[in-house]
């Protein structure tokens, strides 16, 4: 093949040696703007897993770069005037141009031609030139070949939040340092890390509007570079910040990452393909690594296509669907880290050992477990910390041992001290007769009360027979459904330390319609009851019932209902209740400019949209006994342009604060179906924190949260202070003790309230004799009967 590649980084030059070292047949050309040796930047980072990539990839360019490389395995973090370290992490740095040397000297060792000092204007005259079968397009972030052939490319570029600078310095560090410095103006961060055996990255960066108000759009480089060497006086001990940007002048040099993102990779003018690489593709923050890692992988990838497939477009497929996956995993990670930092100033209040903790886990990528497996002392030193405040804070007498996993340390709210950190979600079952829950019930969510969870939800129920989903869902607007929900908080009470809640809802315009399994959303064939809604809509256009819109009558006489079903769940027992808010049901459809079209004062703003919720809240909350928590579910994201956003949801949660709201659970999307939800692990968990560290406010996580992992990061790391599992608990109801027993953990030495006492147990013991002496020739349904019976 005759291939050329447009830009000598590391993506061009790395794939051009992989091509010729696969078939020196091929003649290959790479055409560079730059001068022989010359680059920008200061260091790069790479993992102990990149560099296996590479040693893979081709031995001898590895050993030549693990030669040159500064490798690390600690990260430090100075916050508050606090350093927290924390070990085993496996970092390389090496200089940007020292790479470029390697791969250079590499190219030439193996026969590639390179041509510098050529800015390539028309790819289509070069290709032509040199009759390539094969363009590459690793011309960097601001690719030209890119631009030109957009319209294939369909690439996303989005201009991040925070100003930044790459600077250098000869100050020597033996870890992976991260500065925190706060300012009149706001917080400034630094990353740095060493790359070679004198001199050290120096990255300074802050949000724009803090960058701004501190003066720096205006300054010089000159002064810019001193007054970053005032702020991080401290960790650069007295040497001075390197610029290698003479070229760039004034404020230039602080520059907004861009975050691409292209649909397709390959473009192709008639029968030769021009194909992306590296930054030209996609990029990466590099608060979690560096581009180079994705360029050098791209071309790792490219490569092995080649060699896998005879056919070029079969490779150039096979390499597109592979990359396109594992870029999007890293982007993924990537963007939570950049937000992260973006945000500092949301974290800002915590003391230093959560907020390295957040910080060393702001990716979602680096889990509770892992972080042990890099530094257990570490670990085990910071859940002591977090347990001793955790125990303080409930007001338990803490343990012998502290270091307790954060998942398992108790959570006081109100009058109710919770176990640990491990919800049961509200989960609809589609069970109850004419609103009346029963022996299903009763075996559902007990045996979940058994199984670990200090918490659990029952679901959904309505406030009156035109508040169901279904004609299956449960009740709470009669004495028979008080009653039967009273049977059932008596048994978790009687027979497990779990606590039991009632979410209470309306389904609005989302009701009358068949269970699940009959045909989710459809409307019943018969015995269809009238739909309430914030405005006139149809939740599946063409299908649903067109739900009218409530006037200040209706709107009382569901407050009411609201009411009634909160003294009614005191009745019961519940030790706790929720409002249901999320979902596009009744209270939602108010919420969401999505389904509010009203003109009165329920509509328009946030806050007039929030003023029939908050409305029943109050009225509940005033009901409910004082001692007893209460939280409100909300949709954080309706995922459609032009609905409720995570910033929204702040804003809601504030106000729902103010009305006396205990926590926030934190939902998302179900308002319309032309929502275009993100899904993943634990994707919900960033608008828990959100809403806890802006609003202020105990939030709930939900969603894709199937481990003990992912509790413990979320928890631990304060992005919530409870995690809701549901699908996990349906397939296991002792999934909290499972996750225990899977991680090692046992509670020896805790408090005697959170072990059964000797009385419970000889209780339990004497259960199961009478059930043994009873049960001599009765069938397991006998049995069954005797035991509901007492």
């Amino acid at each position: 093949m005759n291939i050329v590649c447009i830009g000598g980084g590391p993506a061009g030059l790395y794939f051009s040696l992989l091509m010729k070292l696969q078939n020196p047949a091929h003649r290959i050309t790479v055409v560079e703007r730059n001068r022989p040796y010359d680059t920008f930047g200061w260091g790069v980072v790479f993992s102990d897993q990149t560099l296996g990539n590479l040693m893979n990839a081709d031995e001898e360019t590895a050993r030549a770069i693990l030669q040159s490389f500064n490798h690390w395995d600690d990260i430090d973090i100075h916050f508050k005037d606090a350093k927290v370290s924390s070990g085993g992490h496996g970092f390389c740095g090496i200089g940007r141009k020292r790479l470029l040397n390697i791969l250079q000297q590499r190219c030439e060792q193996l026969g590639v031609e390179l041509v510098f000092e050529t800015d390539v204007v028309d790819d289509q005259e070069l290709a032509a030139r040199y009759g390539a079968d094969l363009v590459i397009a690793s011309d960097g972030l601001n690719s030209r070949i890119r631009g030109r052939y957009a319209a294939t490319y369909a690439p996303q570029i989005e201009a991040r939040q925070c100003r930044f600078v790459w600077l250098g310095t000869k100050k020597k560090f033996d870890a992976f340092t991260f500065a925190f410095k706060q300012t009149a103006h706001g917080w400034f961060q630094a990353h740095i890390y060493q790359y070679d055996g004198d001199t050290s990255t120096f990255i300074v960066e802050a949000p724009e509007t803090v960058w701004r108000a501190a003066g720096l759009e205006e300054m010089s480089q000159e002064q810019s570079i001193a007054f970053c060497e005032r702020l991080f006086a401290e960790q650069l001990d007295g040497h001075a910040l390197l610029s290698n940007a003479g070229h760039l002048r004034g404020s230039s040099v602080w520059i907004k990452f861009p975050r691409i993102v292209c649909a397709q990779w390959v473009h192709w003018n008639g029968a030769t393909p021009v194909v992306l690489m590296g930054d030209a593709a996609h990029s990466a923050h590099y608060s979690i690594g560096s581009g180079t890692k994705l360029a050098l992988e791209d071309a790792i990838e490219l490569a092995r296509c080649f060699a896998a497939h005879e056919e070029t477009a079969a490779a150039l497929a096979a390499y597109q669907s592979v990359r396109a996956v594992e870029v999007l995993k890293i982007q993924s990670a990537a963007r939570n880290s950049m937000e992260w930092f973006e945000n500092v100033q949301r974290y800002s209040t915590m003391q230093a050992p959560q907020f390295a903790y957040s910080m060393l886990t702001r990716s979602q990528r680096l889990s509770h477990e892992n972080l042990r497996l890099r530094d257990a002392a570490y670990v085990a030193g910071f859940e002591s910390w977090f347990a001793e405040r955790a125990f303080a804070q409930a007001g338990v007498a803490p343990p012998a041992n502290l270091a307790i996993p954060p998942m398992f340390t108790p959570f006081k709210v109100r009058g109710l001290t919770l176990k640990n950190r491990i919800l049961v979600s509200p989960m609809a079952q589609y069970s109850a007769v004419d609103g009346i829950v029963g022996d299903y019930h009763l075996a559902h969510l007990g045996a979940r009360a058994l199984g670990g969870a200090a918490l659990v939800f029952a679901e959904m129920t309505c406030v009156s027979a035109e508040a169901r989903i279904t004609p299956a869902c449960p009740g709470m607007y009669t004495a028979a459904h008080t009653a039967a929900w009273r049977r059932i908080v008596d048994f978790v009470h009687a027979s497990s330390d779990a606590k039991i809640a009632l979410q209470l809802g309306h389904a609005g315009a989302k009701g009358s319609t068949h269970a699940m399994w009959d045909g989710i959303d459809q409307p019943l064939d018969e015995g269809n009851w009238p739909l309430w809604s914030a405005s006139p809509q149809q939740y599946l256009a063409g299908v649903s019932q067109t739900a009218r819109e409530m006037g200040e009558a209706e709107m009382a006489r569901v407050a009411a209902d609201f009411v009634r079903a909160t003294l009614a769940a005191d009745a019961a027992g519940f030790d706790w209740l929720e409002l249901h808010c999320a979902h596009g049901y009744l209270l939602s459809s108010f919420i969401s400019p999505l389904t509010n079209q009203r003109g009165d004062d329920y509509g328009g703003s946030l806050e007039n949209r929030c003023r029939f919720p908050l409305r029943v809240f109050a009225a509940m909350r005033a009901a409910w006994p004082q001692h007893k928590p209460m939280s409100v579910r909300i949709s954080a994201h309706d995922w459609v342009e032009g609905g409720i956003t995570p910033d929204d949801a702040v804003a809601i949660a504030r106000l729902f604060k103010a009305a006396g709201a205990d926590l926030i659970d934190c939902s998302s999307g179900q308002v319309s179906k032309r929502e275009k939800p993100i899904y993943g692990r634990m994707f919900q968990a960033p608008f828990a924190d959100r809403v806890r560290n802006e609003a202020d406010i105990a939030t709930i996580a939900v969603g894709s949260i199937f481990e003990a992992d992912h509790a413990n990061g979320i928890i631990a790391a304060g992005r919530a202070d409870l995690c809701a599992v549901g699908r996990p608990h349906l397939a296991n109801p002792a999934w909290t003790l499972a996750e225990a027993a899977r991680i090692g953990y046992r509670a020896v030495g805790w408090p005697k309230q959170y072990q059964p006492g000797k009385q419970q147990l000889e209780r339990n013991l004497e259960r199961e004799r009478q059930l043994a002496a009873a049960s001599g020739g009765l069938s397991a349904q006998q049995v069954a009967a005797k035991l509901l019976e007492g």
